[in-house]
């Protein structure tokens, strides 16, 4: 996950035993520990990470603050709404790349399960496009794994206390970087092309006609500059776009 922590937390996240199968939402704490942390205003938090082992040693990592408490973690983009609505955390850390729904995605799951869940994006994929889309959607945070896991335990307090973190050479590239030439509509039709599917299978998908969606291939190759939609697709990712 790229979050260091002392020698000694690391020698505790080789020794933890991690089962075969997981529940959907995984409890960390038993509801008699939950309740007297909460006596002590300490900070729920519900992880979203694909990769079992870094979702395990983040929440190990956090547990060694006093003031944080890891009440979930799911693995799918598309389990994080039921975690929301089951534990209404105060911070919900999202990784932007999983299955079922990407993280940017599921933003506005946590906003409707529970407004009052600030979203912190802690992703490896570090491009202003995605910023713009984590902020626009209502994130409150939005962080790259390099940094040590103190920066992202005071982060997460100060996102608590009620400030919008960024980081900063993200905030810096997001303010050069210009804004999404695509449409919602070009984005969703780009970005369903990956792998090269035909024309009529991204139309089934998206509930469009097959001329529909090479306006839109069309609109998108040109406004990006590409030679065909595979490049387009390229570059669109390079930016965070789609």
């Amino acid at each position: 996950m790229g979050f260091g922590h002392s020698r000694n937390a690391r020698t505790r996240i080789a020794r933890r035993r991690y089962p075969r199968h997981r529940i959907r939402c995984q409890r960390v704490h038993s509801d008699g520990e939950r309740s007297d942390r909460r006596e002590h205003h300490v900070i729920s938090i519900v992880i979203a990470e694909d990769q079992t082992m870094m979702r395990s040693a983040l929440t190990t990592l956090l547990e060694l603050e006093e003031d944080l408490s890891v009440v979930a973690g799911v693995g799918r983009g598309d389990e994080i709404a039921l975690a929301i609505r089951e534990h209404t955390p105060d911070v919900a850390l999202l990784d932007i790349e999983m299955p079922g729904k990407s993280g940017l995605d599921a933003i506005s799951d946590v906003r409707r399960e529970n407004p009052d869940t600030a979203v912190i994006v802690v992703t490896t994929f570090g491009r202003a496009g995605y910023l713009r889309r984590a902020m626009d959607a209502g994130a409150r945070g939005f962080l790259v794994k390099d940094n040590p896991v103190e920066e992202l335990a005071a982060s997460i307090r100060r996102v608590v206390a009620g400030e919008t973190i960024i980081d900063q050479l993200l905030a810096a590239q997001a303010l050069s970087a210009g804004e999404n030439p695509l449409s919602d509509r070009e984005v969703d039709v780009l970005g369903t092309s990956d792998g090269g599917i035909p024309i009529s299978e991204i139309a089934a998908q998206l509930h469009l006609s097959p001329a529909t969606v090479r306006n839109y291939l069309s609109a998108a190759i040109g406004k990006l500059g590409a030679r065909n939609r595979a490049e387009a697709l390229q570059l669109a990712r390079r930016n965070g776009w789609v």
